[in-house]
């Protein structure tokens, strides 16, 4: 996953996004388990689906510290899921794809709140 976050780095649009205070608190308060529950859940309803209707457009810039993740780590659609995780189109997501995307999630937030 280093190799992911190098890159993720070098994007300018990538690498704009970060935690604000607000967002931090909020992580604080409700603590990692229920973070990382909030972000199985957007995940399954946002992502995970074989057809999304609004592709591209699901996934908010602001109001949840994991939707400021996910365009962090092009989490955030599936068509910014195959250009840098290469996982593929046209298909539901499987229980393991959902868990990578979870897991590159909660190191961003882990790493934005260590910072």
């Amino acid at each position: 996953m280093d190799n992911l976050f190098n890159r993720l780095a070098k994007s300018k649009f990538r690498s704009s996004f970060h935690l604000s205070k607000k967002d931090k608190d909020y992580v604080r308060q409700k603590g990692l388990v229920t973070i990382t529950s909030h972000a199985y859940d957007f995940i399954n309803k946002r992502l995970a689906p074989h057809f999304i209707p609004n592709d591209g457009k699901q996934t908010p810039m602001h109001g949840h510290p994991v939707f400021i993740a996910q365009h962090a780590t092009a989490t955030c659609c599936r068509s910014c899921l195959y250009k840098w995780h290469k996982i593929p189109l046209g298909k539901a997501l499987t229980k393991k794809e959902i868990d990578y995307v979870v897991k590159v999630i909660m190191k961003w937030i882990v790493r934005e709140m260590n910072e």
